[in-house]
């Protein structure tokens, strides 16, 4: 993957709730990465066809591997002004090079 086809901006975002000094809770928000990333929206070609996910997944994204940070399905991915839930995460080839992340779109 170049960064030719790496022409898209994302955020990672983690939703962890956060307390303040006064012991209250809010959900919180907090960028845990800027990255660029391979966006593929789904389409009706036969790769999507095939895959054996679930039929809601809407997008996927290619990103190179970064150190120490563990990205799970608990995270949201925000792009063009749009946001996605995080569906799977798999290291393509464990070569620990680059993440293929499935993504489900959260606002229409």
């Amino acid at each position: 993957m170049s960064f030719g086809k790496m022409n898209s901006f994302i955020d990672i975002i983690s939703t962890e709730p956060i307390k303040d000094a006064d012991g209250f809770v809010t959900k919180g928000e907090t960028v845990i990465a800027s990255v660029r990333a391979y966006l593929e929206q789904k389409n009706s070609t036969e790769k999507w066809r095939n895959m054996a996910q679930d039929s809601e997944v809407n997008a996927l994204f290619r990103i190179r591997v970064i150190p120490n940070i563990d990205i799970t399905n608990h995270h949201i991915i925000s792009c063009d002004g749009k946001r996605y839930n995080i569906y799977s995460v798999e290291n393509i080839r464990n070569r620990s090079m680059y993440l293929e992340i499935l993504a489900v779109s959260i606002d229409g």
